[in-house]
């Protein structure tokens, strides 16, 4: 069987995984907090035919040699955590983070979980919670008669309560960082749980020890580029195609073959 059958072959797959990183970032385009993917392909092994520096003839050597590779594999999906836009809400509750670093939750199983999306809500017993309803870590509940909410930069949380002319702290919004964000594992609903790979999770006050600042009122927008996801879109589809007619190429090269008297 002729080479270039399977080697295109293993094109179209790895394509074909583009194409599916790619829809999932478009597909989030609106989501807060989101961080797009990119994928990582690799070369597979060389058929060696004859190796670099191999003598052909007495006192002469080949400068090259003779390999013919077995295509490509994707070899990772890459999570990208640079900074998305900000978007005004004027919603006490919505904070956004100016640099690195997570808030971090925890799940109704206990499990400390990571998100960028800092759109946050209280609970019927005025506790921070997220829209799937996870609470802060560390909790943080606003009194019911508060009239104001502030969040400082440095995630200090005060209140002003009815009747009240000074603002009372109600708790601290903590930021968690990893040495390789890349590696943490993605739950869905803007979640991420840490793994080998990402490393201890490193706590800190916000806008201190290489973590961002926290800015009230409002909301990181997703980071994926729309101009640049179809781009990339469209050179997937070329290459696909171009895969898929070397396929082609290589089944009429066999059909000559077998047809041969």
């Amino acid at each position: 069987m002729i080479q270039a059958l399977s080697t295109a072959a293993t094109g179209m797959e790895a394509q074909q995984i583009m194409i599916d990183i790619i829809a999932n970032n478009l597909a989030n385009v609106n989501t807060n907090g989101f961080k797009k993917s990119r994928g990582n392909f690799q070369d597979l092994l060389y058929k060696t035919i004859r190796a670099p520096g191999t003598s052909v003839a007495s006192g002469v050597e080949s400068p090259t040699g003779l390999q013919i590779g077995q295509g490509t594999k994707t070899i990772s999906s890459e999570r990208i955590f640079s900074q998305g836009q900000y978007k005004n809400t004027q919603n006490p509750l919505d904070v956004a983070i100016e640099g690195s670093g997570f808030f971090q939750v925890q799940s109704p199983s206990g499990e400390s979980l990571y998100t960028r999306a800092g759109s946050f809500k209280t609970d019927s017993q005025g506790q921070v919670v997220t829209a799937e309803g996870y609470q802060l870590d560390p909790p943080i509940t606003i009194p019911q008669d508060a009239v104001a909410i502030t969040v400082g930069e440095d995630g200090t949380v005060s209140v002003q309560l009815a009747g009240q002319t000074e603002a009372q702290e109600v708790g601290t919004l903590q930021l968690a960082n990893f040495i390789n964000p890349a590696g943490l594992e993605a739950m869905g609903r803007g979640l991420y749980r840490p793994s080998s790979a990402s490393g201890q999770v490193q706590q800190g006050i916000p806008g201190s020890d290489g973590l961002g600042a926290l800015s009230q009122g409002f909301l990181e927008s997703s980071n994926v580029a729309v101009v640049e996801e179809m781009i990339d879109m469209i050179a997937g589809q070329r290459a696909y195609e171009i895969n898929s007619k070397v396929i082609q190429t290589a089944d009429q090269m066999l059909q000559k073959i077998t047809n041969l008297r």
